[in-house]
């Protein structure tokens, strides 16, 4: 008995040792600032749209925050945005933390009550994040950003909203990160 608690101690003390957890090193690779141009990519007449992306690490999961400028006959309309994302028991997938619950825990709004509905999944170098809306008439509309890392730093980006199964909007955009450290191949 005393091995195996002298087993766990030592465990533990390794652990703590060790880099961080898998998952973490996972969103990791997301962590940075991004900005760049949405050019619409379905039939619709699109406005031009800069958009910057901060990605950042908090304790158990990370903070998505984005910014979106709508361009259109002269005037621009600026929209911000900011989910912080939690870990959950199911590998990549993170629920979002935007109100506090009774005990001081962080939960998701409720759809049922016209909230939006947000998580965020890691799927190998792409993170999603989707947001769910119960319309007033009991359907749904549902907006996804993926945003896939490339080799170089940046973000290829792909926004769609889809209403009761129609795609309403469809984006893309490569987005520049602006803390890379670019290497120069020829050196």
């Amino acid at each position: 008995m005393i091995v195996t608690r002298g087993a766990i101690i030592l465990a533990g003390i390794l652990v703590g040792l060790l880099p961080p957890t898998a998952v973490a090193e996972h969103h990791g690779i997301f962590v940075g600032e991004y900005t760049g141009m949405f050019v619409p990519v379905d039939r619709e007449q699109g406005r031009v749209r800069d958009l910057g992306v901060r990605i950042r690490e908090i304790d158990g999961g990370l903070n998505v925050s984005w910014t979106t400028t709508i361009f259109d006959d002269g005037e621009s309309k600026t929209k911000e945005y900011s989910i912080d994302f939690l870990e959950t028991e199911r590998e990549h997938i993170y629920k979002a933390a935007q109100k506090k619950n009774l005990f001081g825990g962080r939960d998701p709004l409720d759809p049922m009550k016209g909230e939006p509905f947000a998580w965020a999944r890691i799927n190998d170098r792409t993170l999603s994040v989707h947001v769910m809306l119960i319309t007033d008439d009991g359907g749904y509309e549902i907006q996804t950003y993926d945003r896939t890392l490339k080799e170089n730093g940046d973000l290829n980006t792909r926004f769609s909203r889809i209403r009761n199964g129609q795609t309403m909007r469809a984006l893309t955009a490569t987005l520049i990160r602006k803390d890379w450290v670019r290497q120069d191949k020829n050196k």
